[in-house]
Parts: C-alpha cells; structure tokens; sequence
C-alpha cells in the first residue's frame, strides 16, 4: 500500500522531511507557494494556499494532507476536513498556533503556566497594563510573527501606534497581545510527537539561544536540565498535545524564570527550528517522526547518538560570493560536522542552513560548531 503525504507549503521544513519520507518509502508531494522555494525538489504543484480550489486539487490524490507553516485559513482547513481529506495536525488545533491571543486563552484555560497577559484594542488598555507591570511589556501581533516580526519590547503605547492603526482597519474582533516581561535565566524548548490514536514520545529538552528574536544556537540536551526541569517540561507538552489534540510534532518553546519556574512562550505544530539538531543527533528525527505521526504509524525512539548535541544557525550568510565557494575550507577544517543547507539565496538575518556538531564534551561541541558555521557568516 502506497503512503501519501502531502504538505502545504514549501519552504526548508517540507524540504527537510523529504529525505526521510525516501527513506521510508512516502510518496511526499508539496504544494509550493511558486517557483524557486527551498522544497522545490519535491514541489509537485504551486499555487496559494489561501485558494480552496487549488488546495482541493492538490489534497485529491494524498492520504493525509499536513503542513510546512500554519498559516492556511480555517475557512480552507474546514474544507478539507469536509471533502473527507486528513488534515494533522486539524483544524482545531491549529487554529491555537494560529493566533497568539487564541493560544493565551486556550492555555490559561488548561492551566498551563504562561505570562501574564491581556488582549487590547486601544492605547489605553496597553497603558493600563503598563502601569500593572513595571511601566515595561512585550507587545505582539495576534497573526503572523515570527522570528522577531510581530513583536516589541514597548514602554509607552507610541511604541505600537502604527500595530493598533492595522487593528482599527481590521475587519472583525481583533487585538494585539500584550505580556509581562518575564524575567528568565534561559529560553527552553520541548518537543513531543503525537499521532492519532494517542502515543507520544518526547525528545530531550533543550536549551535555545535567540539573537535579535531569531533562534541562533541549540544545545542537546539542555546543561543543568536533568531530573524535575525535564520532567516537568516533558509532563507540560504531552498535556498540551493531547489536551488540544495535536497530531505530528508539537514545539513548546519556554522560559525558565529567575525564580525556577516554566512558563510557556510559544507553540508550534509542525517540525521546528529547536529540533533539527534532532536530524543528526537522536534516533528518529522530527521530520520522519512528524510523517510517522500524521500517517498515524507507531513512532520512533527518541534516544540520542551522543550525551550532547549543538545546532548553530547559519543567518544571513556571506556578503560576496556563493555559499559552495565556502564548502571546500569548512568542510576540511570540521569533516565531522553535519551541513545543512536550504536552497536559499543569502541576506541578511535570513535562515539559510544549520550546522550540527555531536560528541562526549559540550564545551567541544560548542566550539567546533560555531567554528563550522562561522565559516559561511561574513
């Protein structure tokens, strides 16, 4: 019997779950947003995804439809579910990492810790907030944001006057989201994968290092992390996955507070950028285990190759040239590092691969992956 997924979207998560869809065997196809996107080599349609015919048209001939990014209407994933299409991770779900106040509501809801919050809809609300909350907050759109677009750290509603003009011109109940300025020691991540019929297997936490709001640098597993942190952060996101009835691979990205609490930042429902160290350093990576989930096969182990694990983010790349010019001295000078790269032309502050670097000590591995990855920065 032949397995059939297909995926919405086709930026570098859609091209990093093709390898493993060949190794298993999965007829993956793509639904690219247009030519020359980091999927390409798997893209068997183009076309927008807002658009419900194209959408139909391409799910027609899959067993499961999933996704690269969650950004597909409601309107279009209740479609699908209406024609008869899987969609897993479904509509329900995804409507939680869709929209940030959403996910606040849902979260709070379910009791998960988060920071404390507030939608609002004018200045005066943002400054009442302020004034709750040490005169400082983070400000973010409901919609849209990501690595860094979308949020602000404000301290006065000036900071955001042009974000509640887009809100006054909005058609609907719509809001920005305000939060507390969490005072924490590091950021962590947990990822989980969930299929259908109810098995979850977690990946170790990890610890997350983020520059100018994009993740930089990931260490596998977290330092320090072992015992009540794991545990509670593991407990934390299988609560969430089944408690929103996530399929495929969950990322809950957190705070370790001052005072040694979790708090829970965001959500992703899809293979994120915190787990691609997951590739080469544990049993199963992301990306095969989202294809096991979503086709509801049983899941891999999640046991690494090695005590530590660190992925470093190539952003930007060089300013001159083309990143094979770079391959020859990065490739002699760290023959044990993993490259990976997406297909996309270099600039400035854009991800456009990682590097992964595994072994026994973690200053090591540390230093020999930043040295690979510095070797394609200008």
């Amino acid at each position: 019997m032949a397995l059939r997924v297909g995926v919405i979207g086709g930026g570098q998560l859609a091209r990093m779950m093709v390898p493993a869809a060949l190794e298993l065997g999965i007829d993956i196809r793509v639904l690219a947003e247009g030519p020359g996107m980091s999927a390409a080599l798997a893209a068997t349609a183009e076309g927008d995804y807002h658009d419900l015919d194209t959408v139909l048209a391409f799910a027609r001939d899959v067993d499961v439809v999933t996704f690269d990014h969650e950004h597909v209407p409601q309107d279009v994933l209740r479609a699908l579910v209406d024609a008869g299409v899987a969609v897993r991770p479904g509509p329900e779900a995804l409507a939680v990492a869709q929209d940030k106040i959403t996910m606040r509501e849902r979260l709070s809801a379910l009791g998960v810790p988060v920071p404390d919050w507030a939608a609002v809809r004018d200045a005066a609300a943002l400054q009442a907030f302020l004034d709750d909350h040490g005169g400082r907050a983070v400000v973010k759109t409901a919609r849209g944001g990501y690595d860094g677009k979308g949020v602000r750290v404000v301290s006065d509603p000036a900071d955001v006057v042009d974000w509640f003009a887009a809100v006054d011109e909005a058609a609907g109940d719509q809001a920005l989201l305000v939060e507390e300025l969490v005072p924490f020691r590091r950021e962590l991540a947990q990822s989980v994968a969930r299929r259908p019929s109810g098995e979850v297997v977690a990946w170790p936490l990890v610890e997350t290092v983020q520059r100018d709001g994009v993740c930089a640098e990931v260490f596998a597993p977290a330092p320090d992390s072992a015992g009540r942190l794991a545990d509670a952060a593991e407990d934390l996101a299988v609560r969430v996955a089944e408690a929103l009835g996530v399929t495929g691979v969950l990322a809950v990205e957190l705070f370790e507070t001052d005072d040694e609490r979790i708090l829970v930042n965001e959500l992703a429902m899809r293979p994120h950028n915190t787990g691609h160290w997951t590739i080469d350093g544990a049993t199963t990576s992301q990306f095969e285990q989202h294809l096991r989930a979503v086709l509801d096969l049983p899941l891999g182990s999640t046991g690494v190759h090695a005590p530590a694990a660190v992925m470093v983010n190539v952003l930007g790349g060089p300013a001159d040239g083309d990143l094979a010019a770079r391959y020859p001295a990065a490739l002699a000078a760290f023959p044990e590092a993993k490259y990976h790269f997406y297909g996309k032309a270099p600039r400035p502050g854009r991800k456009i691969g990682h590097v992964t670097v595994t072994g026994d000590d973690l200053d090591d591995v540390t230093y020999r992956a930043r040295s690979a990855a510095a070797h394609f920065d200008d």
